[in-house]
């Protein structure tokens, strides 16, 4: 696969996917964008609308086909409905639960970890952290819950919402590109 991707469903949460593919751009990271739905126009919880640099036919077409590695990383945002639109959408299951079994990175943040990655078969061990009240669904797969802006497990980062966004994209950065990357970004956004 090779790369780095945003899943976006009507209903995302603009500020956790725009400021987490801004930050990530900012650090040299070459994300992109895919809508879950048959165009790229997708809608965000507060009525913002986006365009997708592609669909999830493309996303099969030209980037599935080649498998994934572990330097890949596919990235969840929260919202409302957007999450449950994301959890409802078998296909994109199915392709998580086989990235991440293959090594490959799983970010997600908001409610998106308690709806999204509580769909993988087992957390044991793995700590995370998400919205309030979103953490039950981890825990019963053995996940360890911590309630902090970010956390990196492995090939798993979680966020804990919104206001979180800042911290959960820049752990996604020092986890692509080190500290060195981090520290650059930061001081360009005067952090």
């Amino acid at each position: 696969m090779k790369g780095i991707y945003i899943f976006l469903a009507n209903g995302f949460e603009e500020t956790e996917a725009l400021a987490t593919v801004d930050i990530l751009r900012r650090g040299g990271i070459d994300i992109r964008t895919v809508s879950i739905h048959r165009d790229k126009f997708v809608v965000g919880s507060h009525k913002i609308p986006v365009v997708a640099d592609m669909t999830y036919g493309e996303f099969k077409e030209n980037v599935m086909i080649e498998g994934t590695e572990p330097e890949d990383v596919i990235i969840f945002p929260g919202g409302n409905p957007g999450a449950k639109n994301l959890a409802a959408n078998s296909e994109i299951i199915n392709f998580m639960r086989l990235h991440y079994a293959e090594g490959g990175t799983v970010a997600a943040i908001c409610a998106a970890p308690g709806l999204v990655v509580s769909q993988l078969p087992s957390l044991k061990g793995k700590h995370f952290t998400c919205y309030d009240g979103y953490e039950d669904a981890l825990i019963d797969k053995g996940g360890i819950y911590e309630k902090v802006p970010a956390v990196t497990d492995g090939n798993l980062i979680t966020g804990r919402g919104a206001g979180c966004t800042v911290q959960f994209a820049l752990a996604i950065l020092e986890y692509l590109k080190g500290e060195e990357a981090v520290e650059k970004v930061k001081g360009g956004l005067m952090i």
